[in-house]
């Protein structure tokens, strides 16, 4: 990694694991005795997921994956979303958890939040490891929050630019 494009670190590792740590017990309390899925949206909220759900106490959780995308090889969104692939279960009467790396425009998760709750979840609430509202285009807030970044573009911890940087063990950004 060049010290030239990725900025200092924003959050580290630690952090990450313990506001993970915060949120699956909130969603235990929440959800305590429901029947679960946990959507990880690929590839980029792979290592969140996995934190949040090591901290779900409910034997009734699934999890799957979705690809959606809406970014190409560009720093911003192209505004159009793609399914890629999509869910391999049936979410009719579960609580489905879309879990995802990063909330920007907020057009990817308006949309899947629409497309899965017209598929009778019983609710579809959204577990994002970050938030940035400053780069909103649409009206929606997370249920679950990681922290809130400023409006840069984050690499690290799953976060990719042109699928580089997605390894690095802390939230960063380019610079």
């Amino acid at each position: 990694m060049s010290k030239s494009t990725v900025g200092e670190v924003m959050i580290t590792e630690e952090q990450i694991r313990a506001r993970a740590a915060e949120i699956g017990k909130e969603i235990s309390e929440e959800f305590a005795g429901e029947e679960m899925l946990v959507v990880g949206i690929l590839k980029g909220a792979v290592l969140w997921l996995a934190d949040v759900v090591k901290n779900i106490d409910n034997e009734n959780l699934g999890i799957d994956f979705m690809v959606v995308s809406s970014y190409g090889s560009s720093t911003k969104s192209s505004g159009v979303v793609k399914i890629v692939k999509d869910l391999d279960s049936d979410i009719a009467g579960k609580i489905v958890i879309i879990v995802e790396d990063i909330v920007d425009s907020g057009i990817t998760l308006s949309y899947l939040k629409r497309y899965l709750s017209g598929r009778n979840a019983k609710a579809v609430k959204i577990c994002t490891l970050l938030d940035k509202p400053e780069g909103r285009k649409v009206e929606l807030e997370a249920d679950y929050i990681g922290f809130t970044v400023p409006d840069r573009f984050i690499v690290g911890y799953g976060l990719d630019f042109d699928q580089k940087y997605r390894q690095l063990p802390y939230i960063s950004f380019l610079k």
